[in-house]
């Protein structure tokens, strides 16, 4: 049984872009809270969770591990996920290897304090966001370095970039940095299953029916409306210096219970 749960991260973690309704974001760590909640309460009467967020978008994982993780370490709670990586292949200076041993250190750090400790790797963001394929090498490299973190660590791992579906353009938003509510939905479940809660398995797995089917000039023009909607603000905003996630504060920075079933209060 877990009494407390800790999300520490980047705009993933924090839930973009998966609106709850309210204003603000829901996300795959308030859906996962939501399922180990769900899961505890059905076995007995003392389940439940409290669940805290600390996860900032635009965050790199040396700010995560600076900032988050002595917070988190505070809060000494028995489940958390330590998830980062896409902001810092997005940067010039990516070191594959910094990142994982910034990652390790996180785990390695909730572990030895007696938490059970979850992350994923990064789909293949080729079929999601064609422009990306030149950073293919850099995701493959961040997914090892993952991977490697996570065993030396004994943490958890939920390996999204083996699976296909996780790529599928159909899940994520239309920023193609961030999934969807379905993509959200998904991420969520396959935490739940690699957690080894009761009543889910790897049907998260399964690719959507069908296939995406659109012309080459409605592509084209989809190609045209992100360049201008999302890229060159991205880079505008880059190279001014400035991030996404200057003036936000962790949306839930202290652990409370999770009573519905959306994960909210």
């Amino acid at each position: 049984m877990f009494q407390r749960y800790v999300a520490i991260g980047d705009s993933t973690s924090e839930g973009l872009d998966d609106p709850d309704g309210r204003g603000g974001f829901r996300g795959w760590a308030d859906r996962f809270a939501a399922h180990v909640a769900r899961a505890q309460r059905d076995s007995g009467p003392e389940g439940g969770l409290e669940y805290a967020n600390l996860a900032i978008r635009g965050k790199v994982t040396a700010e995560i591990h600076d900032e988050q993780l002595p917070v988190a370490l505070d809060l000494r709670p028995d489940l958390a996920t330590v998830v980062s990586g896409t902001n810092d292949v997005l940067r010039r200076s990516f070191d594959a290897a910094a990142v994982g041993e910034h990652v390790f250190a996180m785990q390695h750090a909730l572990v030895s304090q007696g938490a059970t400790v979850l992350t994923f790797t990064m789909p293949d963001p080729g079929p999601v966001m064609p422009m990306a394929k030149p950073l293919r090498p850099r995701f493959a490299a961040l997914n090892e370095a993952l991977r490697e973190a996570s065993a030396r660590s004994g943490a958890i791992l939920l390996d999204l970039g083996v699976h296909p579906v996780a790529s599928d353009p159909r899940l994520w938003s239309e920023d193609r940095l961030h999934a969807n509510s379905d993509g959200h939905a998904r991420i969520a479940l396959g935490l739940a299953h690699a957690a080894g809660l009761p009543g889910f398995d790897d049907s998260w797995t399964r690719p959507l029916p069908g296939t995406p089917d659109r012309s080459a000039l409605a592509a084209a023009r989809a190609e045209v409306l992100w360049l201008r909607r999302y890229l060159l603000p991205w880079i505008g905003r880059h190279l001014r210096g400035r991030s996404s996630g200057d003036g936000i504060t962790a949306k839930r920075p202290l652990p409370t219970p999770v009573e519905n079933a959306d994960g909210s209060e």
